[in-house]
């Protein structure tokens, strides 16, 4: 199958292009031309099409999307660690121009195909709001209550998606997380006794490419999280993330008490359609010591000077509004 890959080279993308080139799919990569995104092409060069462009530029796109027989739309401007290198809280009018803008000019795009594709977006599970003060897990039947211009953005274009004439599916993801967030001070954010649901971009990636010929998984949307090993609480993930990176815990005073919109996700029927869920939280923790090497050496080395550092983001994080 023809596949338009939209930042193929971003977190949840530089997972997926694996998968979908493993099924056979020929791939069109489309993403900003950047240093790291040239960088990262080239571990690919002579097995996609690469298309640089910009996703608010109408021509971009319609060359992108040119005989393709589906498009999987994963470019988006988030809300921390966006390739961009701008947060999308922050400048809330320009991402909704990437975020929604481009997502409308990629359906146009689409639509004026003599043989439009199939289009698979992928949203967050941040749709749903703040949810930890009710039962778990959330459903497909919980309203959706967004509470940052991320969410809300993301709930836009899924009424995009729907209306859009076009053949559908949505994807709403729990946590995955890239391992260069290990020392990100947006941990702080997170209560640590806040229900999260971490799915493994290799996961997402499978989920993705079982869907493109799956005729199950069109018109719906589905909920992608790591299953039963992946429901967990803030706690662990930063116990364990700060322990493989030589830190260590760090205390609980410096952690919001404000709830996060993360939580559990009834994934029964996505993986049994989608059969993709395979990795846990031990699995992350382990490649993320894995990736951090011998510098787990020199974090512990400085041990206290990279505490007294994280320290003094979470405090920054509390005096602000």
């Amino acid at each position: 199958m023809k596949v338009l890959l939209t930042g193929a080279f971003g977190n949840i993308g530089s997972s997926t292009l694996p998968e979908l080139l493993e099924r056979g799919h020929q791939v069109r990569c489309f993403d900003l031309e950047t240093r790291s995104n040239r960088r990262a092409a080239r571990r690919y060069q002579g097995r996609v099409e690469l298309q640089w462009g910009d996703i608010t530029r109408p021509a971009d796109l319609r060359r992108a999307v040119e005989g393709q027989e589906a498009v999987v739309h994963l470019a988006y401007v988030i809300p921390r660690l966006s390739a961009t290198g701008v947060n999308s809280e922050e400048a809330p009018e320009w991402a909704e121009a990437i975020n929604v803008g481009g997502t409308r000019h990629l359906l146009q795009a689409i639509q004026d195909q003599s043989r439009p594709a199939r289009i698979l977006f992928a949203s967050s599970l941040h749709v749903y709001g703040r949810t930890q003060h009710r039962p778990p897990p959330r459903t497909l039947d919980d309203p959706v209550q967004p509470t940052d211009h991320y969410a809300r953005h993301k709930v836009a274009c899924e009424e995009l998606v729907r209306s859009s004439g076009l053949e559908w599916a949505i994807f709403r993801l729990g946590a995955s997380l890239p391992v260069r967030l290990v020392l990100d001070p947006g941990m702080f954010m997170v209560p640590l006794d806040n229900r999260i649901e971490l799915v493994h971009g290799r996961d997402v990636g499978l989920a993705i490419a079982n869907a493109l010929d799956n005729p199950q998984a069109w018109g719906k949307t589905w909920l992608i999280g790591g299953g039963p090993d992946c429901q967990i609480y803030q706690r662990e993930l930063v116990a364990g993330v700060l322990e493989a990176v030589g830190v260590g815990m760090l205390p609980e005073w410096a952690f919001s008490r404000q709830p996060y919109a993360t939580d559990w996700l009834d994934t029964g029927e996505s993986q049994r359609v989608l059969r993709f869920q395979r990795y846990g939280l031990r699995d992350y923790i382990a490649e993320v010591r894995a990736r951090v090497g011998g510098w787990r050496y020199l974090v512990r080395l400085f041990r206290p000077l990279v505490r007294g550092w994280l320290l003094s983001q979470a405090s920054a994080f509390r005096a602000s509004p």
